[in-house]
């Protein structure tokens, strides 16, 4: 899936700007509150994938992997200014697509409100919902 003219998708976690995540995932609803170093070392501990208009980030989504058997998607979004384009679309196609990962048995996510998004890159409800379990911690 091709992206529109002066956009690109990046792996580096180098050219990542931490602080405008980080300011960017407290105003959501699954992130709310959580410190600037949780976020960085969230970061350094994942795949990457940063989306860029002429180098200003303008997505973001990380996947939490072992690159073999198991991804977990997460903190995926599109800033406000720059949805509507297809964008989201694109950047999924682009992770799903990503070398290290498109062989990926089974991926994961959790989401709120984007089921419609997600459902257009293959998610379905899980299957045996029975079989899986979570451990949550509200302290934290």
């Amino acid at each position: 899936m091709m992206l529109p003219p002066n956009f690109e998708i990046d792996t580096n976690p180098d050219r990542l700007p931490i602080t405008e995540i980080h300011a960017f995932l407290n105003t959501t609803y699954w992130a709310e509150n959580r410190s600037l170093e949780t976020v960085q070392k969230s970061i350094e501990h994942s795949m990457n994938f940063g989306l860029y208009h002429e180098h200003k980030l303008a997505g973001f989504a990380r996947v939490v992997t072992d690159k073999v058997i198991f991804a977990y998607l997460c903190d995926v979004y599109i800033l406000p200014e720059y949805q509507g384009q297809g964008l989201g679309k694109a950047l999924m196609y682009h992770i799903h697509h990503h070398p290290e990962l498109k062989t990926m048995r089974r991926w994961f996510l959790a989401t709120k409100d984007a089921h419609g998004l997600y459902r257009q890159s293959g998610y379905t409800a899980l299957e045996k919902p029975e079989r899986w379990m979570e451990k949550f911690r509200s302290d934290l």
